[in-house]
């Protein structure tokens, strides 16, 4: 037993000064980095949109400004019925709040109709009767101030200018006159095409349906300017030169639904190494 207690303290000694030789050196592990992530808001997007149209305009025609003193006229039904309109985009995510897109879009057909009651005195009185309609392209460069998120909901406001071409369709008047008769006389002009600055109002919310991904559903006011229609002549065949009717003020109220999906993810640079001192 006495020769074991010395085997016994002699390893023992040696742990111990085994163990103080390791704490006295530094720790020194492989450094760590983090792997880079995307940006939760930020990249480039492209957009795809659909909705309908609602136009409204002013028609007007030369004659309208030279009516005989104690005229009455008055318009009844004047509109266009609604229609598609189908849009494009690209786009960029700044921030969280704050984006930017150029859009490109057609819009189908809106047929037009309306008419115009005439009372002169004296001579009597006219009824026109008006048939028309229009397509339009339209190009805008918009930029969005995101309000917040909630749920997964994102409600925003924006704005937009670019320009509009106007495409008018043949247009015709057919005039009625009660006093003689019903006589009647018929006219026609033809369409043509006008390109206009164009001004655009947004409002409405988008969910965010993955990280990529966004829905949105938003109502636009949007300017188009003015509608021309081309040469007038009448139903025998006679040219009497360019039509003077005209769209004016041609204001749509549109409801669109609309995807974004971020295609290009913006990546922050790599964070320094991590390294841990013992």
């Amino acid at each position: 037993m006495r020769s074991v207690k010395p085997l016994i303290a002699a390893a023992a000694a040696s742990l111990l000064s085994t163990a103080a030789f390791a704490a006295d050196m530094p720790i020194n592990p492989p450094p760590m980095y983090a792997m880079p992530q995307p940006v939760d808001f930020g990249g480039w997007y492209l957009r795809g949109d659909i909705g309908m149209t609602n136009t409204s305009t002013k028609l007007h025609e030369n004659s309208y400004d030279t009516l005989p003193a104690g005229t009455a006229f008055n318009q009844y039904g004047h509109g266009f019925d609604g229609g598609m309109r189908f849009g494009v985009g690209v786009g960029y995510q700044f921030n969280s709040w704050f984006r930017a897109d150029i859009t490109g879009e057609y819009r189908s057909r809106a047929s037009f109709n309306g008419t115009d009651f005439f009372m002169f005195n004296p001579g009597g009185g006219l009824a026109d009767t008006y048939h028309g309609g229009y397509t339009s392209w339209v190009g805008l460069v918009n930029a969005y101030a995101d309000l917040g998120t909630w749920w997964c909901l994102t409600p925003f406001i924006g704005a937009g200018v670019g320009a509009a071409n106007i495409r008018t369709t043949a247009f015709t008047d057919n005039a009625t006159f009660p006093a003689f008769d019903g006589r009647t006389s018929a006219f026609a002009a033809d369409g043509a095409s006008k390109t206009n600055f164009a001004w655009a109002a947004h409002a409405g919310v988008a969910y965010r349906v993955t990280n990529d991904f966004t829905v949105e559903l938003a109502y636009r006011y949007l300017d188009m300017g003015t509608g021309v229609q081309g040469g007038g002549h009448f139903f025998d065949g006679t040219n009497i030169g360019q039509s003077s009717f005209q769209f004016r003020d041609m204001i749509s109220q549109d409801l669109k639904l609309g995807v974004r999906w971020i295609c290009c993810d913006v990546l922050p640079p790599p964070p320094p190494p991590l390294v841990r001192k013992g």
